[in-house]
């Protein structure tokens, strides 16, 4: 069983980041692609699936955030919370391009930490 919401977990990332890509770079470029209904619904699809995958992982593996054995865990969601805000920005808030292309590279530098973290389950900030 954890096996596979695991797996679930890690496609479901992999199609969140690629997704968010894909549609700064539409942003960038002013693509009427952006009003596609399925380009609009699918973001919300595979980020209801990671986060009930996450949950999921939360409750198959004991690990619990906001505990002292859960501070990697209470950190990689404080990364998730920063990168999804930095994405609003991105895709909707940003006044221009050059503002968008910040909050752009600072949301895929957050992820990175949040990989970092659920790699090596070492908390860097709390720690």
């Amino acid at each position: 069983m954890y096996a596979a919401v695991k797996h679930i977990h890690l496609l479901s990332i992999v199609l969140s980041i690629s997704l968010f890509v894909f549609r700064y770079i539409l942003v960038m470029r002013a693509s009427p692609m952006l009003e596609k209904p399925l380009l609009k619904k699918m973001p919300h699809m595979v980020d209801t699936v990671l986060l009930a995958t996450g949950i999921g992982l939360v409750l198959i593996t004991g690990f619990t955030p906001f505990t002292p054995a859960g501070l990697w865990l209470t950190e990689k969601l404080t990364c998730v919370m920063v990168y999804i805000a930095l994405g609003f920005v991105t895709l909707h808030y940003g006044k221009n391009k050059v503002f968008k292309t910040f909050a752009f590279l600072g949301a895929l530098g957050w992820l990175m930490v949040a990989a970092k973290l659920a790699v090596t389950k070492v908390p860097t900030f709390l720690g």
